[in-house]
């Protein structure tokens, strides 16, 4: 016989629990447990392989039309999605509030709807009057965009199944939207995964792309259960500094293309402008050359990215507790990296502030950036300036070797083909590019003789 069992999910992660308590044991949140909607449990004998309607299944190998992708008239959102939008898939897209999510959404929508689609825009957040004033003034006022402000899935559903389906289907933002047949204010856990499921059941039985906005949490991830992700198709952040101008749109889960691709835009008054070179866009203001700054050719999928790393060492009386400060790259690396200089190399640097930077607020990830900060702090170190001709890349290991990293070749090309003349890296990788004279370093000592023997 079947008996009901109780469950409670935290509103803030989507873990699950059998009992009540006041934080919870996965993300550390308080008073976030609510109980959700009983369970069935069924008994062993229950079965379970009968009473349900048959299904057909076809052969991998059957001939048949495969899905084409379309331009979304921004190459940008097309390189990150991999090369456009795939009919039947489910897109979604988080990122900071006012980093431009909806501006962005707004100016693909207008071009689908321009271009022989359809274009059906669903805001939950502002009402119809509020976009079409943020429409007009990125001149998309004359656009054949169906808007709607609504929130109830029910009642989108049934209006779409009214009409022939569109093209694409933007909902601004999953959040927001609620379904009557779910206990729960829109946002908890239930409302957001039960939503989700129908719109995109819909758009996988019709054909439509399907775009959801999602908020994110105060340390950057998408707010709401974490099965969110799993169901859609593609997964895409869309980040930048509200200080700086541009933003960069980067997939973190794609089933029809690359993932680590990006896009990256720059915020304008008449909307989000294509940055087709970003890295002249990261490097700009380079003029003399200045102890502590060093250029890394960074990897964002397969698309390479010049940056400048900055480093600021300040010498302390003694005493004082210095001080470490890193913005745009992992805190914890550059701990390992100092350690690594003053035990490999015998540098001091236990009685010195050390300030690191990536210049245009850019964020790197990739752990070839090692020896260009290693660079940026000895030559910070030691007043020398690097030159503005040479670009450095590698990874370092605590032994203080410099290990071979992928993608040697596409970052030496990238940066003779702005102009640098100089490579630096690992001793024994990819072999020199046309017009670039590189020089392999296999330990960090070597680095450390060629910064401060430099005049």
């Amino acid at each position: 016989m079947a008996k009901p069992k109780r469950r409670y999910v935290c509103q803030a992660c989507g873990s699950v629990a059998t009992r009540w308590q006041g934080q919870c044991a996965d993300c550390g949140e308080w008073n976030t447990l609510v109980e959700d909607a009983p369970q069935t449990v069924f008994s062993a004998k229950h079965d379970l392989s009968s009473g349900g309607r048959p299904i057909q299944f076809t052969p991998l190998d059957q001939p048949g039309e495969m899905p084409k992708r379309r331009a979304t008239g921004l190459a940008e959102f097309d390189r990150a999605l991999g090369g456009g939008l795939v009919p039947g898939s489910a897109i979604l897209m988080g990122g900071d509030p006012g980093i431009g999510k909806s501006t962005l959404l707004l100016q693909v929508s207008a071009h689908i709807a321009t271009n022989g689609g359809r274009a059906v825009y669903v805001s939950g957040e502002e009402a119809a009057g509020q976009v079409r004033l943020r429409a007009e003034r990125l001149g998309l006022s004359k656009a054949p965009i169906q808007l709607a402000a609504a929130t109830s899935v029910r009642d989108i559903l049934t209006t779409l199944g009214t009409m022939e389906p569109p093209t694409l289907l933007v909902i601004d933002s999953i959040q927001t939207m609620h379904s009557d047949q779910i206990e729960g204010a829109p946002g908890t856990v239930s409302q957001v995964r039960g939503c989700a499921f129908e719109l995109i059941r819909y758009a996988k039985e019709s054909g439509v792309t399907l775009i959801l906005v999602g908020h994110v949490t105060k340390d950057g991830t998408i707010a709401g259960p974490r099965v969110l992700e799993h169901m859609v198709d593609v997964v895409m952040s869309f980040e930048g500094e509200r200080s700086h101008q541009y933003r960069i749109l980067r997939s973190l889960k794609n089933r029809f293309g690359p993932v680590d691709e990006i896009g990256v835009f720059a915020m304008e008054g008449d909307g989000l402008a294509e940055v087709g070179n970003p890295s002249m866009l990261f490097l700009s203001g380079r003029e003399e050359p200045m102890a502590g700054s060093a250029v890394f050719p960074a990897m964002e999928g397969t698309r390479p990215v010049l940056v400048e790393i900055q480093a600021l060492i300040v010498r302390l009386q003694s005493g004082a507790t210095p001080r470490r400060a890193v913005v745009g790259w992992d805190n914890g690396r550059m701990a390992m990296l100092l350690a690594v200089l003053e035990a490999r190399c015998g540098l001091n640097f236990s009685s010195a502030e050390v300030y690191l930077n990536v210049a245009g607020g850019y964020r790197l990830a990739d752990p070839a950036a090692d020896l260009a900060v290693a660079a940026a702090l000895v030559s910070a170190l030691g007043d020398k300036p690097l030159g503005n001709d040479a670009v450095w890349f590698g990874e370092v290991s605590l032994a203080g070797e410099i290990r071979p990293v992928a993608h040697s070749s596409i970052r030496q090309r990238e940066s003779a083909k702005l102009g640098f003349a100089r490579g630096f890296g690992p001793a024994g990788g990819a072999a020199p590019e046309k017009g670039m004279k590189f020089t392999g370093l296999a330990m960090l000592p070597n680095l450390v003789d060629r910064i401060l023997s430099d005049a």
